[in-house]
Parts: C-alpha cells; sequence; structure tokens
C-alpha cells in the first residue's frame, strides 16, 4: 500500500525543523495528567487505547459519533475504495465473508467469521474454500443476502474499465489467465459468469484456486469481497450510495463537505458478532485545512481524525503539552525509506548500495522524519513489525540502530572503494513535492553523503503523478533518480500484502511500478512461492523472514523509520483500542460514546 493506501492512500503530514525540535522537546518533558492515570476531563490517559482496549465498560447505546477529516475517501465504493480509513470506516455499512477481529494489537489482524458461519473449510490441496451464509443476514431493505450477492460483488473487481483503484488481488489469485470479463460484460443472462466460484445455492459460496495462495483468506476480509446487490448496482455512481448489508446506512453524502451514516433498522445483532453498533448516528466533517480540524478536535468538537495520519505539528504540539492523556502513539505499520534503482549507475553496485547505508546518518534522518515519537523508531529492515515473521530492531543487519546509527564514514569509504567509486559519485534523490517530511528526509540524506563524497541532488517532482514519474523504469533511468525516497505499508498483513509489489520480479511495471529497485532475485521469487503454498502460521512467519533477509542482503533500501503517529481521542470515546488489522488506526467498527447526549 502506498503513503495514501493507509497514509491518505494518506494525508499530507506536515513538518518543519522548528516544529520537530519543539516536538521533540516537549516529548521529553511530558504534559498533562501521568501516562496512563486519566485525567479530570474523561480522558483514558496517554497511549491507554494502544494496543489495548480503553474505556470498553463506558460505552453506552446512542449519540453521535463525530469523525472529521481532511480527505474524502478515493472512493466509497466497496469495490474501488483503497485508502486504509475507507476500509476501516466501510465496515459499518459492508460485510464480508471473514473480517478482522475486533480485538487490539496483533489479534486484529486475525480473520474471523462475518456473513459466514465460520472460517473456510479449506480443501483440494488448499485450492477450495467453501463458506456457508448465517441465517438472518439481509439488506437494508430487508431482502436476505445470498451467496450470488457475494459473488456478484467480487465480480464487480473485474470491472477495471469501470471501477478502478480498488485492490485486484482476488481478481489475479481466482482469474490468473484474465479469461473473465466482468459482470458489466458477462454473456451469462445472471451475470455470474465467472467459473472460479460457485454458488450452488443461495446460502453456499465455494471458491476454486487455479493454484494455492495461503493468504486467500485475508483477500476475502478486504472490502472488495463485499457483497453487491445486482439491482442496486449504480456502477461508477455507486460510491455516492452503497447499498448497505451492515448496521448503518447512508442518510446523506455530500463529496468533500460531509458524510452521513444512520441505523439500518433492517440489521440484526443476533446475526452479526462483529459489530457492537454503539451510535445512533455516525458522521464526518470533512476539512481543507489540518490546523483548522486539530484545533476542533482538542476543542472537543470531533471525537477522531479520520485518516488515522497523526494530528499536524502545530497540533501535536498543543495536545502533548495539555491533553497528552488524550494521545496514543501507535506504530503506523508503515516502513519510510529510500529505494536505489539499479537502472541508474552506480547503484546496478551492491558494494555501492551499501556505501550509502553504511554512510546515512540514521539519527538526523529518524528527527527529520518527526523523531522518535513522532516519527518512529530507526528502521533497521524492511519488514513492518504488524507482520508475521518480522524482528522489528533486533534484525539490524548494518547495525543502523547500533553501531552506525550516526554514520559510519570509514565502513562506507570502504564500500566505496570496492565498488570503484573511491572518491564518491554524483545522483539524484527523487522526492513527492507535496510531502514536506518527505524534503526534509531528503535533506537530511544529503548532508549525510555529502560526508563521504557523494553528491546527492534533490528533484521535487509532483506527487499526484508518482505512477507515471517514479512509478516508471524508463522515466527514472532517463532522469538519473538514483534515490528514490518513499513509503509502504501492509494491504493486509503478511509479507504477500506488504512486499510482493516490492521484491517480486513479476511486478516490476513499465509504469505503476513499485519495485523501484527493480529486484530480479529467483531465490526471493521462490520464497514467495513458497509463502504461498505454505498453510501453517508458524511456517509463513518463517518464510517472511527468509524474504526479508533476502532483501536486506542485496542492499535494496535504507530503511529510515518504523513509522508511529501522535493520535487523538476525544474524551467522549469509549471501547477504543489501535489495531493490527487497519495498520495501527483505532478499530473504528465498534467505538461508542461514553454518553448518548
Amino acid at each position: 500500500m502506498t503513503t495514501q493506501r493507509t497514509s491518505g492512500r494518506r494525508k499530507q503530514i506536515m513538518a518543519a525543523a522548528a516544529v520537530v525540535a519543539a516536538l521533540l522537546t516537549t516529548a521529553a518533558c511530558g504534559g498533562g495528567d501521568s501516562d496512563n492515570g486519566g485525567s479530570k476531563n474523561g480522558a483514558a490517559g496517554f497511549d491507554a487505547a494502544n494496543n489495548k482496549v480503553a474505556q470498553a465498560s463506558l460505552a453506552k447505546k446512542g449519540g453521535e459519533l463525530k469523525f472529521a477529516s481532511t480527505s474524502d475517501a478515493d472512493s466509497w465504493d466497496t469495490t474501488r475504495g483503497y485508502y486504509g480509513f475507507m476500509w476501516n470506516f466501510s465496515r459499518y455499512y459492508s460485510r464480508q465473508l471473514v473480517t478482522n477481529k475486533t480485538e487490539p494489537g496483533k489479534a486484529g489482524a486475525e480473520v474471523t467469521p462475518d456473513l459466514a458461519t465460520s472460517v473456510a473449510e479449506v480443501s483440494d490441496d488448499g485450492k477450495t474454500y467453501t463458506y456457508k451464509l448465517r441465517e438472518g443476514v439481509t439488506w437494508e431493505d430487508g431482502k436476505p443476502i445470498t451467496s450470488k450477492d457475494v459473488k456478484y460483488g467480487i465480480e464487480r473487481v473485474w470491472a477495471q474499465d469501470v471501477l478502478s483503484g480498488g485492490p485486484t488481488y482476488l481478481k489475479e489469485v481466482l482469474d490468473p489467465k484474465d479469461e473473465y470479463k466482468g459482470p458489466y460484460k458477462d454473456k451469462a443472462k445472471d451475470k455470474l459468469g465467472l467459473k472460479a466460484i460457485e454458488t450452488p445455492d443461495d446460502t453456499t459460496i465455494v471458491f476454486k484456486l487455479p493454484k494455492a495462495n495461503s493468504d486467500f483468506e485475508e483477500m476475502l476480509a478486504l472490502t472488495s469481497a463485499s457483497p453487491v446487490r445486482q439491482d442496486k448496482d449504480t456502477k461508477s455512481k455507486y460510491s455516492l450510495h452503497p447499498f448497505s448489508s451492515g448496521p448503518y446506512k447512508f442518510q446523506s453524502y455530500t463529496p468533500g463537505k460531509n458524510l452521513v451514516l444512520v441505523r439500518n433498522p433492517e440489521w440484526k445483532q443476533a446475526s452479526d458478532p462483529v459489530r457492537k453498533a454503539y451510535p445512533d448516528k455516525i458522521s464526518i466533517k470533512f476539512f481543507t485545512n489540518a490546523n483548522d480540524l486539530d484545533a476542533r478536535l482538542i476543542a472537543g468538537d470531533y471525537d477522531v481524525d479520520l485518516a488515522q495520519t497523526g494530528l499536524s505539528p502545530q497540533g501535536r504540539t498543543t495536545a502533548l503539552k495539555q491533553h497528552k492523556e488524550n494521545l496514543d502513539n501507535p506504530v503506523s505499520g508503515y516502513i519510510r525509506y529510500a529505494a536505489f534503482a539499479q537502472n541508474v549507475a552506480p547503484f546496478d553496485n551492491e558494494a555501492c548500495r551499501k556505501a550509502l547505508i553504511y554512510g546515512a546518518d540514521h539519527v538526523s534522518l529518524q528527527t527529520a522524519r518527526g523523531g522518535p515519537v513522532a516519527g518512529g523508531d530507526i528502521g533497521t529492515n524492511m519488514l513492518p513489525p504488524s507482520v508475521p515473521g518480522a524482528e522489528g530492531q533486533k534484525y539490524d543487519p548494518y547495525e543502523i540502530a547500533g553501531a552506525n546509527k550516526s554514520g559510519n564514514a570509514t565502513k562506507a569509504k570502504e564500500e566505496l572503494k570496492a565498488c570503484g567509486k573511491p572518491n564518491g559519485f554524483k545522483t539524484n534523490i527523487a522526492v513527492r513535492n507535496n510531502k514536506p517530511v518527505e524534503i526534509a528526509t531528503a535533506e537530511s540524506l544529503q548532508a549525510s553523503l555529502k560526508k563521504i563524497g557523494v553528491d546527492a541532488e534533490i528533484e521535487q517532482y509532483d506527487g499526484a503523478q508518482y505512477a507515471s514519474i517514479i512509478g516508471a523504469p524508463a522515466n527514472v533511468a532517463k532522469k538519473k533518480y538514483g534515490i528514490i525516497i518513499m513509503g509502504w505499508g501492509p494491504d493486509f498483513p503478511s509479507v504477500q500484502g506488504y512486499g510482493l509489489p516490492l521484491w517480486h520480479s513479476d511486478y516490476i511495471l513499465e509504469s505503476g511500478n513499485n519495485n523501484f529497485s527493480l529486484i530480479k532475485d529467483k531465490e526471493i521469487d521462490g520464497l514467495f512461492d513458497d509463502y504461498l503454498t505454505t498453510l501453517d502460521d508458524a511456517g509463513k512467519a518463517k518464510v517472511a523472514t527468509e524474504i526479508n533477509h533476502k532483501v536486506m542482503d542485496g542492499a535494496y533500501y535504507l530503511p529510515f523509520t518504523f513509522e508511529k503517529f501522535i493520535n487523538w481521542r476525544s474524551s467522549r470515546l469509549a471501547n477504543v483500542y489501535t489495531t493490527d488489522g487497519y495498520s495501527g488506526m483505532y478499530d473504528f467498527v465498534n467505538l461508542g460514546l461514553k454518553s448518548s447526549k
């Protein structure tokens, strides 16, 4: 997932050196009440909802839960949405066969039955998945949700000419030869011609995979696997008013202005083991200015930031000083990094790549990103902490958080000599012009590389056009973008859901490429193949660890941080916790209010 998928695919993080310095000072001093003791205003305490449940017993039925955001969703259509907060929020009005557990921390990344009576019955060596639907599951007009509705909703993923933008994992796994043309071009009378999904009756659905994939059930937990009823499918306009299968339905929506959900009276608690549906009403107000939004959150006018990308520098400085008890500091699930493009000399040489890893001042890079509190821990490898198989800072092959954390010029120059560039070289750093914190990071990297003789020129480009600029290897070579600054987080918490687009040779594309380093490693590709057919969790984690080690052995990346945020929760919130299922966000679906007033 790129920055916006679960960064907005994320909102812009405003950063300036002076503000970062102020933040670090404030964080060191603390503020508010004791870190976990709560406060007079009823807030739970600093980090009280970080991987644990805060004030669960205080949640009451009723009231209006108020979200605020500087970014509307890319789409509220369950097929097209790719922003992380959309996936999280959409569970209010959409259900899937399975979904993420409503539990804090790592447990929230596990799948649990939703529309289905149980997780899949898996047979045929991992190639057949069978589900039965629960009794009493209905649409917002009271009609039953059927297996055919689930199949049709998934088939919409194939209609990329009309419904582009969302994840396509299901399409790639169920139809790798791209034979099905989607429901809008389907010649079958019932428009259900996808052969890989069978519906023998209205409550049974069977998936036939051409090739086993051990993460298939995680893919079915994505919003893109939501049911859609054919007679309510408005195609490209569906985002304006999705038809609800969940406890809430759309009352009104004005793009870029506001969205209001109200209770779906046809939803039955007995048919839904996942959702508690505490509020009577759920609203989103969209702002144009991050500082205005943060001020309104701090004033108590809104309860939670929809985008979940942290307060802006101005807001977080105020909040850390005066309202620390309302803040959580979760790990986001993202890694921020520099990728070395192998089609730009001398980054085709492993020793030259290693020289930059050793030469970088990792403390300075962390500070540029916001410091240990708002930026995150120093990144030592490329597997996010939320992904099974990750080792965090325990795996630090270049001693990035150890002996070399402020840079090691001696080792850097040894590697430069080994790659035939003893006097250094010139290169370019590509950075998005709409990401101030990335520009600050590039400036930090530029300064430390200069000390080892590497002259790196910073080139800003239009961040909205990244797919055709840094995502086009031919353009990267033409512009000599040897260093590309980026960030990535998992679409679902596995090495496949995170690393496949970054590290597998099959994912090198002419445009929209995310394998910026152009990794073509048969061992890495082979390990991914092994992963797909490994069905036990311990085995999958072991393969994920091996893949990460191979990636780091090749020195394709310079990790900056295991990213963290400073997130606000209002004093009215109850039953609030962060979850690895949504990259460290609060789990929206069971948020409650302490009072219905």
